[in-house]
């Protein structure tokens, strides 16, 4: 993501729009068809921010300098030092892609948004990939940055139902989530070990030595307290990382879930539709919640990481976990959309989708599957939270 690698060092928070929440007025109220073609959405913008994302944009066209880009910046910092970077790239890369340095100029940017009848949603970009783990001390500096997060999403006015993204890696170790991923394949998990877990329980995971535990514990106890922190408050989106951890972040996830999601849908996983399996996960998932009794909120993507994805499995030999085809990758999002639309009209209490895509004909197509559903002589309320 081009905003987490050209963030200067002591940014930690950038902005994405949601959609707006689809209202119900009455069931014979025809809604507006959706239009992609207005200009309105620019009447924000001055023509130096038009002409600052023109030339971002074009230099994120080109591959060769995308890909080298910590590269390019390791080089120019030797050159120009760590101010000079930072003078070059925050009235470029970093005011293209990020919401602001503090509270205030987040709150402009948000303001902004809400103008355009757009809900704003802060994340906070940080992750890692194996080998880059840090100690338990960066892991709570990550999880008082979130806590912030959560603040600040509160306590302002630019969403009625405001929401944050998450990064589980950013609160655990990356390597001890793809260990945890294959001791999974194994055996199966109570979600009720971790729960107890989250309250501070210590309780042994059967496969993991001493140390392991103990920060898989408190990595546990670190996303209890953004939950806790969230619950009637914020919705907390947990991202989708690679093939290789996400079984483990899902575990976690769906344990989350079940502590936090019993009266109201506060922690939401996401589902990667390029992924030939994402079908049998959601389907698992749904069950899942059914089962133990808690609300499931979905953020429904196609997916980021295809290249690395396709690259790790011709290394190890192993079949291509995504999808063949663009095409192929349409239909899964499509067809999930439709499982979901149809859930949530018959139990809008208990499950909430964001369609989370660039795709015209996929917004489109929920928006179609929402009117359809609204004529149902009991009127539903699915909702875009």
């Amino acid at each position: 993501m081009i905003c987490s690698r050209f963030q200067l060092p002591s940014l930690r928070l950038m902005g994405t729009a949601v959609p707006k929440p689809l209202a119900v007025k009455l069931p014979n109220v025809t809604p507006s068809p959706l239009s992609f073609e207005s200009p309105s959405a620019f009447r924000v913008k001055t023509f130096g921010e038009l002409l600052r994302a023109l030339c971002v944009f074009q230099f994120c066209s080109f591959p060769l300098l995308v890909n080298n880009c910590a590269k390019l910046m390791s080089v120019a910092q030797s050159l120009l030092g760590r101010r000079g970077v930072s003078l070059l790239l925050k009235p470029t890369f970093y005011s293209q892609f990020v919401a602001g340095e503090n509270e205030k100029e987040i709150f402009k940017s948000m303001e902004k948004m809400s103008s355009l009848g757009l809900r704003p949603m802060l994340a906070v970009p940080i992750e890692e990939d194996l080998g880059e783990s840090s100690g338990e001390k960066r892991y709570d500096d990550n999880m008082n940055a979130m806590l912030e997060c959560v603040q600040m999403s509160h306590r302002n006015s630019w969403s009625k139902d405001p929401m944050m993204q998450l990064k589980i890696t950013a609160l655990l170790n990356p390597e001890l989530c793809a260990k945890l991923t294959k001791l999974i394949s194994q055996q199966p998990y109570d979600l009720s070990l971790l729960v107890r877990a989250m309250d501070g329980e210590p309780i042994n995971f059967a496969g993991l030595d001493e140390n392991e535990v103990s920060h898989f514990h408190c990595g546990l106890q670190r996303l209890n307290k953004i939950a806790e922190a969230s619950v009637n408050k914020v919705r907390v989106l947990v991202d989708a990382e690679y093939t290789y951890m996400n079984p483990a972040l899902s575990l976690v996830t769906m344990a989350m879930m079940k502590k936090f999601n019993k009266d109201g849908v506060w922690i939401w996983n996401t589902y990667q539709c390029y992924l030939k399996e994402s079908r049998y996960l959601l389907l698992k998932d749904l069950q899942l919640s059914q089962n133990e009794g808690f609300g499931l909120g979905v953020k429904l993507v196609r997916g980021a990481y295809m290249d690395k994805e396709r690259k790790m499995a011709e290394t190890e030999n192993h079949v291509d976990p995504v999808h063949q085809s663009w095409e192929d990758t349409n239909n899964s999002y499509n067809g999930l959309l439709d499982v979901l639309l149809e859930v949530i009209s018959k139990r809008p209490e208990s499950y909430r989708i964001i369609v989370a895509t660039h795709n015209e004909e996929s917004v489109k197509r929920a928006a179609k599957r929402v009117g359809s559903l609204l004529v149902l002589p009991s009127p539903v309320c699915p909702s875009f939270a």
